[in-house]
Formats: C-alpha cells, structure tokens, sequence
C-alpha cells in the first residue's frame, strides 16, 4: 500500500502545477486518465438540453437503478474524460447505470453555473422515467460540494430525496477554515490552501464564501438521504469532510465517516494503480447497494 500511493506521489511532484486555466484542465484531464476505462464498460455520450453527459453500463448491471456523478476539479477543471474510468469502475462494482456530466465550469462560468446543471441532470434523470428511490448522486471534491447543494436545492423544492449520497474528499468550506488545510500542507501533494483560494475566487465571483449555497458546511442538512462520506488521512481536506460529516449527524441524517489511512486526495480515480483505491470502490458499492435496497425493495 505504502509503496503504491508513494510512487503516485513521485508521479504529481515530478510535474510543475500549470498556470492558465486551459493548461489546469489540460494537465487534470491527463492525471487524472492515467489508466484507461475498464473494457467490458459501454460509455454512451447524451445531450441534456446542451449539457454534455455520458452513461456508463457493465454487463450484468442494472439499469433501472443509476447514480448521478459530479466531477471534482475546484469547479475550474475536471470533465466527464478525466474521472471516465473510475466512474465506470464504481458503476460496475455497485451494478448499476451511471450518468457523468460535464457541467460548466468557473471562472467562465460561476456559480450558480455548475448547479444549474446538476439540476438540469436530475430533471432528465426524473423524465427518463427513474424514481427517485432509484437514484443515487456521488461526487468527489468539489463535486462532492455540488452533490450537497443540489440536495439541499432539491429539498427546498419539495422534491422527493434521492436513495443516498456518496461523497468523497469533499470541498465544504469554501472560507477555508479547516486546520488541516495547513497541518497536512506537507504530505498532500495535490492540495493547497493557496490553490484552492485561487479556485474560491474564480467560482465566487464575489459571492460570500460562508453563504451555505456554496460552503455547505454552513447549510441546513436537515432531510437529506443517508449519506457516505469517504477521505483519505493525507488530505488538506481532511476536516473538511469530517465538519461534514459532524453537521450532517447533528441534522439526523445518517452518515458513515471512513478515513483512510495515508490515502491523498481522490485516491479513487487510480483505483486501477491503487489496492485502497479498490478496496474504498468496493466498500462504498456494497454500501450504495444497501441503500437502494431499503428505498426500492
């Protein structure tokens, strides 16, 4: 274990972080796609309304059940090709669709921009037919921020919840007030307070990083669906996912906290270089099967 997430280390130090946006994307788009999409998976691109969106089947899966995917990349990179391989990896350990969108990105597009989309994703989902017992949403990092504000946006409307939310190394406080934004600077090798302001900034716009739209550490979680909340210990964004997991328990929703020791942040996109990365795939697939089973039967 140690070995393997050591040499993925050695790999991101070796490569200057980029300046332009267009080389951020770029560069994310390539680490991220390291290993390629498992081969038995069928990936179907789709047009939602002019959001590009991918489907995702193994065989033997089950397409009456689906999970919404979101992208991490600080809302300024990351696309539907960067995180194709996981998700159609997780797809296919849960046994179930996925549907992977590529939502508009900041600094072109601030928000509400991201969330527009992710609710114009569930909206196709809901006419397609699926109930929603038989969705779930994932989303990593920043995705992980942009599957919180779109339950908290869907609980608003008075819309019926989801099966259950999946987050991992999720970005939830976009005031940066999490301590181990600083205490685990030396052995994150992804994040860092001064990149993440950097993406603050260009999401924002101005808008108030405590305003729970788009920090939701400081929203009311109250009535959102039973909850996995997935971190690796080397993360700067350690606290961010333990502060959430703590609010959404004090707002009854039930939640499973797994910290994963000497893990970086997103582990799961190498899964296919990564035990831990396979083995957290597999956890929360059992765990996502659980969860429609008790809402579908």
């Amino acid at each position: 274990m140690a070995r393997e997430i050591d040499e993925l280390r050695q790999l991101f130090a070796g490569q200057p972080r980029p300046a332009s946006w267009a080389e951020r994307r770029q560069r994310m788009d390539e680490i991220c796609a390291l290993d390629p999409p498992p081969d038995d998976v069928v990936f179907s691109p789709v047009d939602l309304e002019g959001l590009p969106a991918e489907w995702s089947l193994a065989p033997g899966s089950d397409p009456a059940r689906v999970l919404l995917y979101f992208h991490g990349g600080g809302y300024c990179s990351g696309s539907i090709r960067s995180h194709r391989a996981m998700v159609g990896a997780l797809g296919r350990q849960a046994g179930i669709r996925t549907l992977a969108i590529g939502y508009r990105l900041a600094p072109e597009h601030p928000y509400p921009a991201a969330l527009e989309d992710a609710l114009t994703a569930w909206r196709f989902l809901r006419a397609q037919g699926y109930a929603a017992p038989s969705i779930a949403i994932r989303g990593d990092s920043a995705g992980g921020n942009l599957t919180l504000a779109t339950l908290v946006a869907l609980r608003e409307a008075g819309e019926e919840m989801p099966a259950a939310a999946w987050l991992v190394s999720p970005w939830t406080d976009l005031t940066m007030g999490g301590a181990t934004l600083d205490s685990k600077a030396a052995v994150d090798p992804l994040i860092s307070r001064e990149y993440l302001d950097g993406l603050a900034h260009a999401f924002l716009a101005r808008r108030d990083a405590r305003d729970p739209a788009v920090s939701p550490l400081f929203a009311d979680l109250a009535g959102l669906p039973p909850t996995l909340v997935q971190v690796g210990s080397s993360e700067a964004l350690l606290d961010d996912a333990v502060g959430i997991a703590r609010a959404l328990g004090a707002a009854e929703v039930p939640v499973v906290l797994e910290v994963w020791p000497q893990m970086i942040h997103a582990w799961m996109v190498w899964a296919a270089r990564l035990a831990d990365g396979r083995a957290g795939l597999a956890r929360a697939a059992g765990w996502l099967r659980a969860q429609f089973a008790l809402r579908t039967g």
